[in-house]
């Protein structure tokens, strides 16, 4: 699958991931704790606490997308989980 990131929201879920989620896992932390659509087409990425793996999730008209990214020497920069604002 080819993506065009310049058509598709991308959204990053600071502070760290428990990196053995799966697809189904990571699309409830998108629908409850970022209160997101997972179904919405958009790129959803999660980090590990070493900063070294990242998991996107994408939906794709019937189904998701899982990609998984590993650095062997250097690690992601990642903004940390911050406070919630209240609205």
């Amino acid at each position: 699958m080819i993506l065009n990131l310049e058509s598709i929201a991308i959204y990053i879920r600071p502070g760290i991931t428990d990196m053995r989620k799966q697809i189904n896992s990571l699309s409830v932390i998108v629908e409850e704790e970022m209160i997101l659509n997972p179904v919405s087409g958009a790129l959803f990425i999660f980090c590990s606490r070493n900063r070294k793996l990242l998991k996107c999730i994408s939906w794709d008209k019937n189904g998701f997308y899982l990609w998984l990214k590993r650095l062997e020497k250097d690690k992601f920069p990642w903004p940390e989980a911050g406070r919630r604002k209240p609205r």
